[in-house]
Parts: structure tokens; C-alpha cells; sequence
């Protein structure tokens, strides 16, 4: 049986040798067109003025849009509709595009876009979350609030209470190929759109909304990325817009690709938070209270940020049942890019701003962090009240993994032995000190924007047996397509090799979902599952009438259909259909079931089930210099009966190193203009190789999904990322023992944070 099985990424031979095929590699037709934005210099003002005659004389260039040669609003927005393709007088960030140049070269295009003069009345940007909450620059009029109980009550009456603040920066994707369209123009005025995006319809809808043309004038087709992490989401649609007018505007094919550092100037990132927290607790760590303050930093336009910022009052209960909890969210507008999608998409901050209260917690008492965390968590099924235990926004919590995972992870990663060793090293060594720490996740999987959750498929079976589907997923690296050709595989009972999946497409599979909130594998897997099976629902009719047998006694499996009385080859049968006439192709829905939620009550179920999992991580920090090493990590993740394990480790060994690259190494600073400093490898700094633990043990906890997903897997994609707070965590001991106070360490943990985090613990 293919599912369950390791098999290799189904591109990863083109991947390694160079022949994957993505957007700019597309062989274009001749005389196609290449674009580049002219982008503001200035953080917030009003656009007075466009001096662009150096632009148009430029080497190359055909011709240059300014918003007033736009013959319709080109929207760029995934929501409120305020994102003007080109500025329309409002100038909101450094890095907004101003105007759009047309040449016959990538490198004539972007030189071009260099030699525009903008006249802008600059205005006092607002950058900054104080800046935001003193201006009062919102999204939303005021703050949105989720709680159970009664937190203020529980805090002042608590033995025990801390108050703090806690900043946590955001991130830049990276992903390794930069946003890229391609659009040819078609003879009815529409367009075939070649796109680097993780929701192709979305490209379609708003491409067709800026030509003026119904859906069906527009196809979009994604084959591939080289990564997206939510990057993707959204962002490609200011490409694929430019594109579609300009070859409105000229008649001739027109491409796109950001370099790197405009890509940096002009994408959105992950939110920046800052979470102030109030929590009452007892003399063993049992939280009786807790309140907390989230302030999320949105950029300039709406973006993602209400949903981002819901998902993250969701998550910061993370694993722990709190009776008495309550979560306030302000969402602030700011002269800044437009933070958007990110791997976790919000779910990261509310884990981290828990689990930074329960370090907290065990470092006022004295007490170790993982028996905290012990005495908080949701009771495992069959203990007294497990039953009645529900989150604070309602959604009951069966089926806790977290104690059998916890003791599985501890045992096999020697944690008594090493944490002890940890204690010896640090009383000894008076300069390097050794950090030892463990953080879970229980991850809630769907959308919750409730009707995304649906996919769609199409699959045909040729008269050979070869099997051709196709699905409304994107594939970027994650290897989705693999997953769900294992899933067809699985159903005709056929080799994987018999199976083709092609490049996703509006033509053929509409109304598609954003691959998103780790739900690719179950939206689109069970999409296929249920195409496949109407067509072996048929060929089980017709060979149950040639043999007088029941459909149930006609079995598919190891590339043989099989009846009581005789056997053929899946081909065969591909044949006999259709020499009978019985159709081979179908198409296959599926929506999720049992979700229900009121976003602005804060109130129901929107989750269709829980991810878990657990890492334990150990590093070396110099306390001279802030520079540290991460020595070891051990994983421990919940993948439920895992469609490809070998994906799915794969899957978890990046989502941790991305999630501590977040949490360490990754550093987004913007001057006192609005200018993003970091905005080339040589100041932003991901994860390297060098930066990859010498002992990286990844294992899956073997366990069914309950809910009913395809093949009972559990979605891997977003989950895994959280681990990496571990790393964090570890930091955070290591500067811990240099004195008696609590570090308060921010993230990311750079080397002069933690310069700082170790001088609060002398002070």
C-alpha cells in the first residue's frame, strides 16, 4: 500500500539537478515585456507629483503607469480592498510602488524604475507600537476580547502574581524563489496567468477584477514555488495585476520578478507583537488567572492582519486548561510594509507569549518548567473531568496527547541525567553557560474563516490504467503533490508510478482554497480520495454484473482488480470501462465537517482537530559576547498515521530550525525614516547550515488521527514551527543562570538581546 509509506518528493530529482521548472524559468514567447515598480522613498505623505521623463527616456523602456493611466482600480487587497495597485495620492510606506515600468528587459526595467522623481508632503510617519496606540491608529475601533471565567477575579486572589511585557519581532519569509508572474494575453481580452502563489483563484479573481473581465476570461496556472511559507498568499496578486495591464495596455506577453531587496521593500512579513501578560498562579504552578494584552503591528493596509491577530488570541492558551482567562487584541495601522501571512499565520505569537508566561512562572518558584507545564495541561482522556474541558474560546479538548508525548520525549532525550548535567557545567564555568528547555504545541487545524475550508479535484483514468488528476493545492516544496498521488495510488490500488499530477489550475479545478493553515494534505487528499472512489464505485458495478458478485466483493489492490470468480489487471479493467461505456473521469468535493465559529464573539468550534508535539533543545551561550550554539534537539511530533513519513520528518526538521531562526537570528529593523535596514542575506540572517545542531533527533508519535481525515493523518505543514520556541526557551535558562533575576529575554535572542538579558539578571 502506498499510503504510509517514505517515499520521495515528487520533484525532488529536478529539484537537486536544476530542471524544476518555476515561473521565470517558463519559456516566454518573443517580444515579451518585463516590469518593475518605482517605489516611494518616503514612509507617509501625499503624493504631489511624478517627474518620469528620465524614466521614459531610459534605455529599453516601452512604456510607464502612474495610477492615472490605470483604466479601471487595480486592488491588490486579499480583504477591505485597500491596496491600490499604484499609489493613488496616499503614500503609506517606504517601498510602496509609485509607478510601473514596461521595458524589454528585466535589468532595463529595474534601472528605469531608479530614475523617478517623486515630489511627496511628508507627514510624520507613524512606526511603532506606542506611536500606533497614541495616535490611536487602528484597524478595528477598538480592542477584541476572548476569555472564560473570570481572569481578574482569579488573579487577585491568586498566592501568587507577575506582570510583564514581552516583544517579539516578525520575519521575512525568504522564501528561495522570489515572487514571480507571467501573464500572456488572450484573444478575448483576458489572460493566462503563470503565477508563483499559494491561491491561485485569488490571482484569478483579482487579475479579472482589474481587466474588467468575468472569472472565466482568466486561467491561472501555479505548477510549482520554491517556497512560499504564506508569503505567497497574498503577495503575488501585485505581480500578476501589473502584468495582466500591461499586456492589456501593449497586446504583448509581460513578466515580473522582485530581486531580493525589493522583494524585502515591498512584501509583507510576519506580525510584530508586543504581549503584556498578568498572571496569578499557586505555590505549585497551577495558573489561576492569567490576562493578556496582544499588540499587533499590521503595517499599512488590512491584508491578513484580523484574521492573523484572531488566530493568535486562539492559541495563547496553547496546551493548558486556564478556567480563568482572558485575551485582548488590538490590531494598529503603521507606516510600515503590510505584515501578512507567515507559517503559523499568528498561531506562533499566542504560543510563545504562554509559554514565556510559564518560564516565567517556574522562575519566580524555583520550580523546573516542564512540571509547570505538567500541572497546567488539559487532563488526558478518562481522568475526572476530562470530558467538560474546553478551551477558552469553548471548543472541547479530547484526545490530549501531550503527557504520553511529554514522558515519551524525556525519556528517550535523557532529559533527569542532562538537565542535571546542565546544573554541574553552569556552577563550574564562570563564561559559558549551558541552556536546557522544553516547549509543546497543540496546534488547531482548519481555517478559520470557515468557508475555506473545501477543496476540490478531477481525476481520469486513461484506457491504459494510467491515472492523471488534478487538485486545487499548490505545491512548494512541502511535497503535497506526492501525498495526494499517494492517496489516488492507494484507492485504485495501483503503483505510484501509474499516477501523474499536473500543474494546479483554475481551469480545472475552480473556487480553490489558499494552500494554507496546514490543510493541504487533508482538504485536497480527501478531495481526490472522493473522486477516486466514485470511479472505482463504478468499475466495482460493472465487473459485479459481468461476475453476478456484490460491489463490496470486488477488491483493488497491488495493481489487480480482483473478483470471486476472476482477476484482471487495473488496465484491463481501464479498458473494459471504457469499451462499456462507463465514464472514467469524476470530479471529487469535500468540505470540512463539525466546524462552527463566531469570530467576534470569540466563541465556538473552529477547529476540526489538535496537532501536538514537543521538542527538547539545548545550547552554549557565551555570556561575554552573546554568540551561543545550538548543541541538541530532540522532537517528538504528532503527525497522526502519517501519509509519507519521510516528508512529514522533513516537514518538522524545517518548520523547527524556521521557527528558531524567528526566535534568534532573524532581525527586522527599520530606522527613524521607515526604512527597512535589513533588507538584503548580508544583514538578515536565516538559519545557515553551520547553525544546525550536531545531535538532531526527529521521531513521529504513532497515533491514528481520531477525527476522520484521509487515512486518519494529521496535518504537518504549520505545527512543527513552534518547536522552535524551545530553542528560545533554552536561551533564556542558559541566561537565567547567570544571576537571580528573571532575563525577560525579547525575541529574536540576538547576541546583544541576550548581552542584555543577561545583564537584568545581575541587576
Amino acid at each position: 500500500m502506498t499510503v504510509g509509506t517514505s517515499r520521495p518528493h515528487d520533484s525532488a530529482r529536478l529539484h537537486v539537478t536544476g530542471e524544476a521548472r518555476y515561473v521565470d524559468d517558463i519559456p516566454t514567447p518573443a517580444g515579451t515585456l518585463h516590469l518593475a515598480f518605482g517605489l516611494s522613498q518616503t514612509a507617509a505623505g501625499q503624493l504631489e507629483g511624478l517627474d518620469l521623463d528620465a524614466v521614459r527616456a531610459a534605455p529599453g523602456v516601452v512604456a510607464v503607469l502612474t495610477h492615472a493611466d490605470l483604466k479601471r482600480p487595480a486592488d491588490c487587497s486579499p480583504s477591505a480592498h485597500d491596496e491600490p495597485l499604484l499609489c493613488d495620492g496616499a503614500v503609506h510606506y517606504l517601498g510602496q510602488p509609485l509607478f510601473l515600468v514596461i521595458a524589454d528587459t528585466h535589468v532595463n526595467a529595474r534601472r528605469a524604475a531608479r530614475l523617478g522623481k517623486a515630489q511627496i508632503a511628508e507627514t510624520t510617519p507613524i512606526l511603532t507600537i506606542d506611536e500606533a496606540l497614541a495616535q490611536g491608529s487602528r484597524f478595528e475601533e477598538g480592542p477584541r476580547i476572548y476569555q472564560t471565567g473570570d481572569a481578574g477575579t482569579a488573579i487577585a486572589a491568586a498566592p501568587h502574581r507577575l506582570e510583564a511585557s514581552f516583544d517579539i519581532g516578525g520575519q521575512e519569509h525568504f522564501y528561495l524563489e522570489g515572487q514571480a508572474a507571467l501573464v500572456l494575453p488572450t484573444e478575448d481580452g483576458g489572460a493566462q496567468v503563470h503565477s508563483s502563489t499559494q491561491h491561485p483563484t485569488e490571482i484569478q479573481h483579482k487579475v479579472a477584477d482589474a481587466l474588467g473581465v468575468p472569472m472565466h476570461a482568466v486561467r491561472v496556472e501555479t505548477r510549482r514555488m520554491g517556497g512560499g511559507f504564506g508569503g505567497k498568499e497574498s503577495q503575488g496578486n501585485h505581480l500578476a495585476i501589473a502584468c495582466a495591464v500591461a499586456a492589456e495596455a501593449t497586446g504583448r506577453p509581460c513578466k515580473m520578478r522582485y530581486d531580493r531587496d525589493d522583494d524585502f521593500l515591498i512584501t509583507g512579513k510576519r506580525h510584530d507583537f508586543r504581549i503584556d501578560y498578568t498572571c496569578g498562579f499557586d505555590e505549585t504552578g497551577r495558573i489561576l488567572g492569567l490576562d493578556f494584552v496582544q499588540y499587533t503591528r499590521c503595517g499599512w493596509s488590512m491584508d491578513l492582519s484580523l484574521p492573523v491577530a484572531d488566530r493568535a488570541m486562539l492559541h495563547a492558551g496553547n496546551a493548558y486548561h486556564l478556567e480563568n482567562m482572558r485575551v485582548e487584541s488590538h490590531r494598529l495601522r503603521t507606516n510600515t510594509q503590510s505584515a501578512t501571512a507567515f507559517r503559523g499565520f499568528g498561531g506562533p505569537q499566542g504560543v510563545i507569549g504562554m509559554e514565556r508566561v510559564i518560564d516565567h512562572v517556574a522562575h519566580h518558584l524555583g520550580l523546573d518548567p516542564i512540571e509547570v507545564r505538567r500541572r497546567n495541561f488539559y487532563a488526558p482522556d478518562g481522568e475526572n473531568g476530562a470530558a467538560d474541558q474546553t478551551t477558552h474560546y469553548g471548543q472541547p479538548v479530547q484526545g490530549f496527547l501531550l503527557h504520553e508525548m511529554t514522558d515519551q520525549l524525556l525519556a528517550s532525550a535523557d532529559y533527569a541525567q542532562r538537565r542535571e548535567d546542565v546544573r554541574q557545567f553552569n556552577d563550574i564555568s564562570p563564561v559559558l553557560k549551558r541552556g536546557l528547555a522544553y516547549a509543546p504545541v497543540m496546534f488547531g487545524i482548519s481555517f478559520t474563516l470557515t468557508h475555506l475550508n473545501q477543496a476540490g479535484a478531477l481525476v481520469h483514468v486513461y484506457m491504459d490504467g494510467s491515472v492523471h488528476l488534478n487538485h486545487g493545492g499548490t505545491e512548494m516544496g512541502q511535497g503535497l503533490n506526492q501525498k495526494v498521488a499517494q492517496v489516488a495510488a492507494a484507492r485504485f490500488g495501483i503503483p505510484l508510478e501509474s499516477v501523474k499530477i499536473t500543474a494546479t489550475d483554475t481551469g480545472k479545478v475552480p473556487n480553490t482554497s489558499a494552500t494554507a493553515a496546514s490543510s493541504g494534505s487533508d482538504l485536497n487528499g480527501m478531495a481526490v480520495q472522493v473522486a477516486c472512489d466514485e470511479i472505482r464505485d463504478r468499475l466495482s458495478r460493472l465487473l459485479a454484473e459481468k461476475h453476478q458478485c456484490t460491489p463490496a466483493q470486488v477488491t483493488f489492490a497491488g495493481g489487480k482488480v480482483t473478483t470471486p470468480g476472476a482477476e484482471y489487471s487495473f488496465a484491463e479493467v481501464a479498458h473494459l470501462a471504457w469499451t462499456e461505456r462507463v465514464s472514467l473521469s469524476a470530479t471529487g468535493f469535500y468540505k470540512t465537517p463539525d466546524i462552527k465559529w463566531d469570530r467576534i464573539k470569540g466563541q465556538g468550534h473552529p477547529f476540526f482537530y489538535y496537532a501536538y508535539g514537543c521538542a527538547l533543545s539545548e545550547v552554549l551561550l557565551d555570556t561575554l559576547t552573546g554568540e551561543y550554539r545550538l548543541t541538541r534537539v530532540d522532537i517528538l511530533h504528532d503527525a497522526g498515521a502519517s501519509l509519507n513519513p519521510a516528508l512529514d520528518i522533513g516537514q518538522i526538521e524545517g518548520g523547527y530550525v524556521q521557527g528558531a531562526g524567528w526566535l534568534t537570528t532573524e532581525e527586522l529593523v527599520w530606522d527613524a525614516r521607515g526604512a527597512l535596514r535589513t533588507h538584503a542575506p548580508s544583514t538578515y540572517k536565516i538559519p545557515g547550515f553551520g547553525d544546525q545542531p550536531d545531535i538532531f533527533n526527529v521521531a513521529l508519535f504513532d497515533a491514528g488521527n481520531r477525527a476522520d481525515t484521509v487515512y486518519r493523518s494529521k496535518a504537518v505543514g504549520e505545527p512543527p514551527l513552534m518547536l522552535g520556541i524551545s530553542a528560545f526557551l533554552a536561551l533564556s535558562d542558559a541566561a537565567a543562570s547567570c544571576g537571580a533575576r528573571y532575563p525577560r529575554l525579547s525575541a529574536p535572542a540576538t547576541p546583544e538581546e541576550l548581552c542584555r538579558a543577561i545583564a537584568r539578571t545581575r541587576a
